[in-house]
């Protein structure tokens, strides 16, 4: 996913809130805090828990299994059980809504 692709409009995550979206078969969260969106990969890497299901604790998301936390800025895993960080992609805002590409590395 390289190539910037439209995940939502503003309206459908108002703030404090998140969304689940399918692009190219790969599930992504979607987040808006404080007006502000974030998205990573929505599977957790520690049980395969829903992040988009969690809420957002301290500018990270925790999982609603296990506890596990991902900042949302980076993807790093700030508490466990998990060990691993969390794939992440920039959010931007584009002409037709909020539209997201994965970041390498």
């Amino acid at each position: 996913m390289g190539k910037l692709v439209k995940v939502a409009s503003t309206a459908e995550i108002p703030p404090g809130s998140g969304k689940l979206v399918e692009v190219e078969g790969k599930r992504i969260a979607v987040f808006n805090v404080d007006g502000r969106f974030y998205a990573i990969d929505d599977t957790c890497p520690h049980r395969g828990g829903p992040l988009s299901e969690g809420k957002v604790v301290d500018g990270c998301i925790e999982c609603p299994w296990h506890g596990s936390r991902y900042r949302l800025t980076d993807g790093d895993a700030r508490r466990g059980p998990t060990v691993y960080d969390q794939p992440r992609y920039e959010v931007r805002l584009g002409d037709r809504g909020w539209e997201a590409r994965r970041i390498p590395g």
